[in-house]
């Protein structure tokens, strides 16, 4: 509830510090003292339009703060979590308006957007009046009070999960659609290119390999005729190699003649016939890597080639086809478990669809009900309200086709204001005067289950008097005995109901005109009524009136 508004310069508001309790609260004075001023603050702080036009005159400001003591577990405090705006204790809007009209929001402290500060302050506090049709508008407002009324809370929260669940099943089977989709479009090419990459099996380094061997084949041709030639010089009929054998022997049966002359050069000759065996083993190796099978090269080469032409095909290296045969074949089971898994998430639509359906049929059925019991106690509360004649009822149309987070059911508030007419939206049939007294009632009947912590009603009592008034006072009491009441009002039947009493006067400060507001005692509330009894002449017959209305009301 609000329990504090602080008001800095704000038309002919100098300064003002207005502490509130729960219950009803009524603010009254003489038309023009600035009650319009106060409610008009009031909803600045609620994020409404800002006005350079408020700020008062020579100064460059304005400002407007109110604190609210809510539960831990207000939504509003949700909503502003939803906006990372931390709220510990005390909810507390600001707004400042400059003359050249600008404004800024705070929100504890900390500067938000006015629609941020907006959705904060719809959580809180509902402004009704002859002109206000803001809370009655819209039929998903109408829809959200049958809710309430109905306790309906679990139906709703039920209906709204199982639509999060269909829409994010729809999502799902939509995206494997267009994924399996583009397959389906490459799947030829695939097929092609895997069969086409399978039959060729390329492996890893075979360019390498088959680059080398095809260079050393095409060069075998030209260097095996010097090999034979080497190989004939050393191993030939004309070989130095017997001959030095010979020789070796020879010298080795002298050497015990002359061993120091002879074993350098036994040693020497050796040595070669050592090394001349191993030219003879590299030649003979040499020359069997030159005998190729015939038309090895042309295959190599094919070979090659055949590889070479398959990569510049599918933008990629040799080294890369092994890889790219396996990622078609990849690509082809995505695509065949892709069918499946289509066919899976199919299944999952429908009975996300199915469960849908069950939720939305089970909470229309609940708002049918709640919506009817409505009809029969905003009907109870009308005859008092002098609307005797008239009819409200809600008009419950359910869409089957509709896709919403809301549920199938359209509702909308109808009435009818005198025998024999037309019901219509309660917008368009009812008047101004009217309309606040359904609002009444109806806030009356909703108010401990669909309804903001604080209410305001701005002179709804106008134009009536007697049996009429003394009805809305005493529906007002009984609103505030659930939900924190301020009401400005002309009907002292009215004022005489209030737990706390207001009065908004208009006096001179210095050269300039302020409006100030006085908390009034027990004998200061009995005057201030039988003034609005009596009217500028204050008589006693108006105080013992005003007397009578007090102790009625108590």
């Amino acid at each position: 509830m609000l329990v504090q508004l602080a008001i800095r310069n704000i038309v002919l508001i100098d300064r003002l510090d207005l502490a509130f309790g729960p219950g009803l609260t009524v603010l009254t004075g003489e038309t023009g003292a600035g009650k319009s001023i106060l409610l008009d603050a009031f909803a600045l702080a609620l994020g409404s339009r800002g006005d350079g036009s408020l700020v008062r005159a020579g100064e460059t400001q304005g400002q407007v703060t109110a604190v609210f003591d809510l539960p831990s577990d207000h939504p509003s405090r949700r909503v502003a979590a939803a906006q990372d705006i931390a709220i510990e204790g005390d909810l507390i809007l600001r707004r400042l308006q400059f003359a050249d009209g600008r404004t800024r929001a705070f929100v504890n402290d900390e500067p938000v957007s006015v629609q941020a500060m907006r959705a904060i302050a719809r959580e809180i506090v509902e402004i009704h009046g002859q002109h206000d049709e803001r809370a009655l508008v819209e039929a998903a407002t109408h829809r959200a009070l049958v809710d309430a009324y109905g306790g309906l809370r679990n139906e709703v929260q039920a209906v709204r999960a199982a639509h999060r669940l269909l829409r994010a099943a729809r999502d799902m089977h939509a995206t494997e659609a267009a994924r399996v989709e583009r397959a389906r479009a490459e799947a030829d090419f695939l097929r092609h290119a895997h069969e086409e990459l399978a039959k060729l099996a390329p492996a890893g380094n075979e360019e390498e390999w088959l680059a080398e061997r095809r260079t050393l084949m095409m060069q075998a041709e030209k260097v095996a005729a010097d090999l034979r030639d080497a190989q004939e010089a050393i191993a030939g009929e004309t070989s130095a190699v017997a001959g030095l054998a010979g020789v070796m022997r020879r010298l080795d049966r002298r050497r015990s003649q002359a061993p120091a002359l002879i074993d350098p050069v036994v040693k020497a000759i050796d040595a070669s016939l050592v090394a001349l065996d191993g030219a003879q083993a590299a030649l003979e190796a040499a020359l069997r890597e030159t005998a190729f099978e015939p038309g090895e090269l042309d295959r190599v080469e094919e070979r090659l080639f055949a590889l070479r032409a398959a990569a510049r095909k599918h933008g990629a290296t040799v080294d890369q086809l092994p890889a790219l045969m396996q990622k078609f074949a990849t690509d082809l089971e995505m695509l065949e478990a892709g069918e499946a898994r289509l066919l899976e998430l199919k299944a999952a639509v429908d009975a996300a669809t199915e469960a849908y359906r069950q939720a939305c049929e089970a909470l229309s059925e609940a708002r049918a009900s709640a919506a009817a019991r409505l009809e029969k106690a905003v009907t109870k509360e009308l005859p008092p309200l002098k609307l005797q004649g008239a009819k409200f009822s809600t008009d419950l149309a359910r869409d089957t086709e509709a896709d919403s987070a809301d549920g199938y059911d359209r509702l909308e508030f109808r009435v009818q204001t005198n025998p024999g007419a037309r019901p219509g939206p309660l917008m368009k049939i009812a008047s101004g005067g009217e309309l606040a007294r359904f609002m009444l009632a109806l806030k009356v009947v909703v108010a401990d289950r669909g309804s903001a912590p604080t209410l305001v009603f701005d002179e709804i009592d106008t134009g009536i008097g007697g049996s009429v008034a003394d009805a809305i006072g005493q529906r007002l009491a009984r609103l505030a005995g659930r939900v924190q009441v301020l009401a400005v009002t002309h009907a002292p039947q009215v004022a005489a109901r209030a737990e706390a009493h207001f009065r908004i006067e208009k006096g001179a400060s210095g050269k300039s005109v302020v409006t100030r507001v006085a908390v009034l005692d027990a004998s200061e509330r009995r005057e201030e009524i039988a003034r609005m009894l009596a009217g500028a002449t204050i008589t006693e017959e108006a105080r013992a009136a005003a007397g009578r209305l007090l102790a009625e009301a108590s």
